[in-house]
């Protein structure tokens, strides 16, 4: 399923483009994206820690923005991640579930698996809503 919002594909982070982020659905309760373990692991082979936090602040932090659009976009203010099982290849798949959509604050917990569908790592992350500034021409968001 590929259920995205049409402005999607012009908003980038050079950070999600490196580690190829890529969200198949997506809106303010509920966002999905996937990622390779290869080339975002770190030196012993798994996944990296660091690359499962940019998964879960990526997927909430773009609910966020579609929970506030256009007049307000989410920042992430508390990020924790939980590393259950490693992945050593394929590819880990989040998935972002609305906890708590408020005009200043929205959470979210995002549920990470592996290829064979286990969960490597579950995260939180809290957004601050703030007013939103022009990322691309003609549009608030």
């Amino acid at each position: 399923m590929n259920s995205t919002p049409d402005w999607l594909s012009d908003v980038h982070s050079p950070l999600d483009d490196k580690l190829d982020v890529e969200i198949t659905e997506l809106s303010a309760e509920r966002a999905v994206g996937s990622m390779p373990v290869a080339g975002n692991q770190q030196p012993f082979g798994l996944l990296h820690g660091g690359a499962s936090g940019v998964l879960v602040e990526t997927l909430a932090s773009m609910c966020a923005m579609v929970h506030g659009y256009p007049e307000r976009v989410g920042v992430g203010v508390d990020l924790n991640v939980t590393h259950v099982r490693g992945a050593r290849s394929g590819r880990v798949t989040g998935t972002a579930t609305a906890l708590h959509l408020g005009r200043s604050i929205a959470t979210y917990r995002v549920d990470i698996v592996d290829d064979a569908g286990r969960l490597t790592a579950t995260g939180r992350l809290t957004c601050n809503m703030i007013p939103a500034r022009p990322v691309f021409p003609d549009t608030t968001v």
